[in-house]
């Protein structure tokens, strides 16, 4: 396979991009901060506790981190439906036939790694493939147990109306106590999805050197050229059915 047969494909919007790398900021300072709230080390000092307000900048950082994964969260449903074909929401419900072929497809030769007797040019995704599509699914409503959660516990304290509106939560689920460990347990399945997530990046970045990884960065990837064909007159016969 020669270099003429590929071209770029800008496949992730600028939107889709912002909300990647500010998303993936504020999870690693969610779990940075939150594993020392929830266990917080002893320090040793000789100066006054109001002159060092450590465990109150941490909470801080952890409270304004979840606002902007809350903001960006809500951007994202949006561009869900007014994003390209890549973006929207249809992609991430890979539950038909095409689908589960696709998703165990995926399975076999990225996660137990077994060779593909022949290779099979369609099953290249150019923008999500089915397991990253039904992954994101589920990571989507565990942020929203996160938001429920952490919102929820932090509405006693809170000035704004925001996570008033959560304050229903801890009764719901039983007290503080029970809301604090769902909340911890839910960090790490994002913990786990992270893992997996740049191994799975770096798996296909190797695999099919197709600019994975840098296309979160400029939002193009190359593709082959026939894929490129197909999906324009995929497009077209789309369009034509709108009008």
């Amino acid at each position: 396979m020669s270099v003429q047969d590929y071209k770029r494909a800008y496949v992730w919007q600028l939107p889709v991009r912002v909300f990647h790398w500010g998303n993936a900021i504020a999870i690693v300072a969610l779990i940075i901060t939150g594993l020392l709230i929830a266990h917080p080390p002893g320090i040793i000092s000789s100066k006054e506790a109001s002159a060092q307000f450590w465990f109150g900048y941490i909470r801080k950082i952890h409270f304004m981190s979840a606002y902007i994964m809350f903001a960006l969260l809500i951007m994202r449903v949006y561009w869900a439906f007014v994003g390209n074909k890549y973006s929207n929401w249809k992609v991430f419900v890979p539950f038909n036939k095409h689908g589960a072929a696709s998703f165990w497809h995926t399975i076999k030769h990225d996660i137990f790694l077994l060779n593909e007797q022949v290779y099979n040019e369609k099953s290249v995704h150019t923008g999500h493939n089915d397991v990253a599509a039904a992954s994101y699914l589920v990571m989507f409503f565990m942020a929203l147990i996160m938001v429920f959660t952490g919102f929820g516990l932090y509405a006693d304290n809170a000035t704004w109306f925001l996570p008033k509106w959560f304050k229903w939560v801890p009764e719901f689920l039983g007290g503080d106590t029970n809301t604090r460990v769902i909340h911890h347990a839910t960090m790490w399945t994002f913990i786990l999805f992270s893992a997996v997530h740049v191994y799975l990046v770096l798996f296909h970045d190797w695999l099919e050197g197709r600019g994975e990884s840098s296309a979160m960065v400029s939002g193009y990837k190359f593709v082959r050229s026939e894929r490129t064909k197909k999906e324009i007159e995929e497009e077209i016969e789309e369009e034509k059915k709108q009008l």
